[in-house]
């Protein structure tokens, strides 16, 4: 049951009490976890209705941690996913160099931490139509869709977001919308955080990532696997078998340098299958591809700050995660927990939840977490994507290593799965 309306001292006037512009899957949970708590929040997106309510595929599939399954239970997206696009990832084998050459790291859940799995896989469409249904269940939560946003502001007083509506006709004057806080929350290449005026530091890996769908004949077990080449890197991460015939499925993400990527996505289905098959030692049989391949660049993105007065960022526009450590998504999530709790308790202390004291409780917080995650993930990146001999030895002795100290292979686990061996 929601929460009760909490008093409002600040900004009693306003459109809401909080005005998110994105609604992506961070924006649209944040509005949902900001209505059970009793805030108003206002979600500005330029996609109309039907493109929210029913996303396209776009052939990303979504590795989730044990806290970010609980966080959209309580936000009630969990329950409205259907089951065949819920897979579970029950271990994980790291792979360097050709497959077969040198035994992998092997990752399972850590003893004692009560996960019997790593984590779960769900495709992203599918996270961000029960996001959307989630946040429009939620009282206090109003979507604006369709919605051109020409500016927004963080003035010492209030935040402000003016829009036009798609197929205005020229000269249409905006809609203002005000509220004591503004979030961005519109992609690693956010529009709002430039009007912030906040900079952000992009770390360009001159490499594209392909994604896709495929089926095998033999199954997969569970097991993810992250396949270290010299010249391109696989991931084959388990999907649940075909609803429709039981066939086992795969997700396929190959990332390679730009114009490797290209000669990739220009082969045929068959031609690019045998390719991926090739690379995976035939370990699954005889694959295909199902439906179309997805190639995205890869850029890195990390906010000079996450907040300000009147203004905060979130998932994307604060981050931009690089896939390899499948960190982005969950991470995103943890942000959006931290900011609705830090602005829940403010609104009960009767505080100004645009302030930037406040709001400086929620970046500190965030930046602490994510900071670790993004050098880390961008270190891997960096030494797995070096073809030079010393890099490569160097790499052979990080995952031997991993491999002889289960400690370092627990924790692993526990940075995957999101929870941590209990203390004995």
């Amino acid at each position: 049951m929601p929460a009760p309306a909490l008093p409002r001292p600040h900004g009693h006037d306003a459109d809401a009490d909080v005005l998110i512009v994105g609604a992506g899957p961070a924006g649209l949970s944040l509005a949902a976890a900001l209505g059970q708590a009793g805030l108003r929040a206002t979600v500005v997106e330029r996609q109309d209705e039907a493109a929210l309510a029913d996303p396209a595929p776009d052939g990303r599939e979504i590795a989730l941690t044990h806290p970010s399954g609980d966080l959209l239970r309580r936000l009630g997206s969990w329950q409205r996913l259907a089951a065949h696009e819920i897979g579970r990832i029950a271990r994980a084998q790291v792979h360097d160099g050709p497959l077969g050459r040198h035994a992998p790291l092997e990752v399972a859940p850590a003893a004692g931490s009560g996960a019997g799995h790593l984590g779960w896989i769900v495709p992203n469409h599918a996270l961000r139509r029960s996001a959307w249904q989630a946040a429009r269940a939620t009282p206090g939560v109003t979507l604006v869709c369709g919605a051109q946003v020409d500016r927004v502001a963080a003035l010492p007083t209030q935040a402000e977001v003016d829009f036009t509506r798609a197929g205005s006709a020229p000269g249409t004057p905006a809609t203002r919308l005000t509220a004591p806080l503004v979030v961005a929350a519109d992609s690693r290449f956010s529009s709002a955080r430039r009007q912030l005026g906040i900079a952000a530091q992009m770390t360009d890996f001159g490499r594209s990532v392909i994604v896709c769908r495929m089926r095998h004949a033999a199954p997969h077990g569970g097991v993810a696997h992250e396949c270290f080449g010299y010249a391109r890197t696989l991931a084959v991460l388990p999907l649940p078998d075909d609803p429709a015939d039981g066939a086992p499925q795969c997700s396929v993400v190959v990332t390679a340098g730009a114009a490797e990527a290209a000669a990739l996505m220009a082969l045929d289905a068959q031609a690019f299958a045998a390719e991926v098959q090739a690379q995976f030692g035939h370990r699954l049989g005889a694959m295909r591809l199902v439906g179309e391949r997805h190639a995205y660049p890869l850029v890195a993105v990390y906010a000079q700050r996450f907040a300000g007065t009147r203004c905060a960022l979130l998932g994307d526009a604060a981050v931009g995660m690089h896939p390899v450590t499948a960190h982005g998504y969950n991470l995103g999530l943890a942000g959006v927990e931290t900011l609705a709790h830090t602005l829940a308790e403010a609104r009960r202390r009767g505080e100004d939840i645009g302030a930037a004291g406040v709001l400086a409780r929620y970046a500190s917080a965030h930046h602490r977490r994510a900071l670790p995650i993004y050098q880390g993930t961008n270190a891997i990146v960096r030494l797995y994507a070096d073809a030079r001999p010393l890099p490569r030895l160097l790499r052979r002795w990080v995952l031997e290593g991993a491999r002889r100290l289960p400690p370092l292979q627990a924790a692993i686990a526990g940075q995957l799965t999101g929870r941590t061996a209990a203390a004995g």
